[in-house]
């Protein structure tokens, strides 16, 4: 049985400017916490993965792990992503109750003692939900068109305006922890588990120091990860294409035939043979790309080579 009540994951990077408060935040919320449930304000430990940061934010880390030992971490030799982050602390989780968390503080400390009153009401894992986002309007425009991308085409159900911000219990985290695929998309290998769920408005806090990591051509490129990760649709859509294209082509092919053979009209020029070249040079390259990103994911997971490579790792 694991020894500790919770274990607080949170993927770092560049954020010197927020671990500070973060620390002090989160640890006077955990001590309180740990003090309701066992009496004891210390039966927690906070894990902080950095991800391949470029300024004091790894430095920053090993002096608190030093002040307080139940902070501790891993540094990473190179960026490997947001979520191949989460998943190294997740490696590294020892606590009966994992929480889930960004280190921009938009995830506000404060707010986990909700999601664990709704945990203790017999739920397996509780997502947070923010109540009003407080992003500018083209990550919020960004955000709304992934969100809706991901849900009609991935396969799996995930909640609109979910933020990082979860807790769950050991027995999701020793099946999330016992799927080990390199493409990894941790909201839909949450959704995907199947356990019982819950959800918990909490208040989202603006970005008040270090940007953003996510712009539009990350969130197309995570969705598109997380789509081809947990669902075959892009691969149907590629036949559907392709009988879309066969079938137009039929019938530009019966209408020219019409206009020459009944209404004696000539085809002149070339331009309506360019064009059908065209499109029907693009869908198949478009099927040619979705084919080729599954044949890329397969060949990742022959290589077999580690998901994540540590350069430094703090003792727990």
């Amino acid at each position: 049985m694991p020894s500790l009540l919770f274990s607080v994951v949170i993927p770092v990077c560049n954020e010197e400017e927020n671990i500070p408060v973060l620390y002090r935040r989160l640890t006077a919320v955990m001590e309180n916490l740990c003090t309701g449930v066992s009496g004891t304000g210390n039966s927690y430990e906070i894990i902080l993965v950095d991800d391949g940061s470029t300024d004091r934010s790894w430095q920053m880390i090993r002096e608190f792990h030093v002040k307080d030992p139940r902070v501790t971490g891993v540094s990473f030799s190179r960026n490997f992503g947001h979520h191949i982050a989460i998943t190294a602390g997740l490696d590294r989780a020892k606590g009966q109750t994992v929480i889930l968390m960004d280190g921009d503080l938009q995830d506000q400390p404060e707010e986990i003692p909700k999601l664990c009153r709704r945990l203790s009401e017999g739920y397996d894992i509780v997502y947070g939900i923010r109540k009003v986002k407080k992003d500018s309007l083209i990550k919020r425009l960004n955000s709304s068109l992934f969100w809706w991308f991901l849900n009609k085409f991935s396969g799996i159900h995930i909640p609109r305006n979910q933020t990082l911000l979860r807790v769950f219990d050991r027995k999701v985290l020793d099946v999330l922890n016992g799927m080990r695929e390199r493409a990894r998309f941790i909201h839909g290998m949450i959704a995907w588990t199947g356990f019982r769920v819950a959800h918990q408005e909490v208040e989202h806090a603006p970005r008040e120091r270090g940007a953003t990591k996510y712009n539009l051509v990350k969130l197309f490129s995570l969705a598109f990860n997380a789509i081809t990760s947990f669902s075959v649709v892009p691969l149907k859509l590629a036949t559907y294409l392709g009988l879309l294209s066969s079938g137009v082509g039929f019938c530009y092919a019966i209408y020219f035939l019409y206009k020459k053979m009944f209404l004696g009209i000539p085809v002149l020029g070339y331009a309506s043979i360019i064009v059908a070249v065209l499109f029907v040079g693009g869908v198949q390259l478009l099927i040619l790309g979705i084919i080729g990103e599954y044949l890329g994911r397969i060949y990742q997971e022959v290589q077999a080579r580690p998901v994540y490579i540590i350069k430094e790792d703090l003792p727990a």
